[in-house]
C-alpha cells in the first residue's frame, strides 16, 4: 500500500461509495456513533472522513474535524456539509493519516472508521492518533480484521496481492494494531456481520493503563 495507490482507488470509488460501501458499513458506523454521541461538547477528529457520510449523524453540540487522503472523497464531503447545514463541522482537510498536521492533544476523541487497513503503516497511524488525542481521551478504530474461519481467511490471503488495486489490505490482523505503554484497550466489540468488523476502543494515556507492551497486548487479547 502507498499513498498514490490509495488516492487512485478512492478516486474510482468516490462517485458510488455511499450507495455501495456506505450501505455495507452503515450498521458498524451506527454502532460507533453511539460512543461518539455519548457526551456533549467534545472536539472530535474523524480520520478517513471520506465522503462525510457520518457527519450528519454527529450530535450538533460537538465540534467535528475531518481529514482524508482523497481529494475526490473530500469534495463530496464538503458538499454534504453545505447541503445539511452542518455548522458544527469545523473543517475538512486533505491530509495523510500518518502525518497529521495538528498540534499535540488537540482532540477529545479520535475516530477512524474503516481506515486501519487502508493506511500503509498502521503503527504510525495509531501513534499519530494518540499524539493528537488528549490524555484521557478516547480513540475508536472500527475495521475489518482477518477472519478466524479457514475458508474466509484463505480467500483474504488469496486476494492480498490485489491490495494496491483494492485500496485496502483484506487480511489485516487485529494484532497489527500496536500496543503501547499507557494506551489502554477498553474493549473489542463485534460491530457488524457476525463480528467480521470490530470496534476497538482505547483510552489514551490514563493512570492504571498497561505499563508495558506485553501487558497492553494481554489486555487486547483478553478483550477480543
Amino acid at each position: 500500500m502507498d499513498l498514490s495507490s490509495i488516492r487512485s482507488a478512492y478516486r474510482r470509488y468516490a462517485r458510488y461509495y455511499d450507495s455501495s460501501f456506505g450501505r455495507v458499513f452503515a450498521p458498524g458506523r451506527k454502532y460507533t456513533m453511539q460512543f461518539l454521541n455519548a457526551e456533549p461538547d467534545r472536539r472530535i477528529l474523524e480520520v478517513g472522513v471520506g465522503t462525510g457520510i457520518s457527519l450528519p449523524e454527529h450530535r450538533r453540540d460537538t465540534t467535528i474535524v475531518g481529514v482524508d487522503i482523497s481529494p475526490d472523497m473530500l469534495e463530496i464531503a464538503r458538499k454534504r456539509v453545505e447541503e445539511h447545514g452542518l455548522t458544527n463541522v469545523e473543517g475538512l482537510y486533505e491530509m495523510d493519516a500518518e502525518a497529521l498536521d495538528f498540534p499535540d492533544d488537540a482532540f477529545d476523541v479520535v475516530v477512524a472508521m474503516y481506515v486501519a487497513s487502508v493506511v500503509p503503516d498502521p503503527e504510525r497511524f495509531v501513534d499519530e492518533c494518540r499524539r493528537v488525542c488528549k490524555p484521557g481521551g478516547e480513540i475508536l478504530i472500527i475495521n475489518h480484521f482477518a477472519s478466524q474461519q479457514p475458508l474466509i481467511r484463505g480467500l483474504e490471503k488469496a486476494i492480498r496481492p490485489l491490495s494496491r488495486l483494492l485500496g485496502f489490505r483484506p487480511d489485516m490482523e487485529l494484532d497489527d494494531l500496536p500496543q503501547r505503554p499507557g494506551f489502554e484497550c477498553l474493549g473489542v466489540y463485534p460491530a457488524h456481520f457476525f463480528g467480521y468488523w470490530k470496534l476497538v476502543r482505547y483510552r489514551n494515556g490514563v493512570s492504571g493503563a498497561p505499563t508495558s507492551e506485553d501487558e497492553a497486548e494481554e489486555v487486547l487479547l483478553e478483550a477480543s
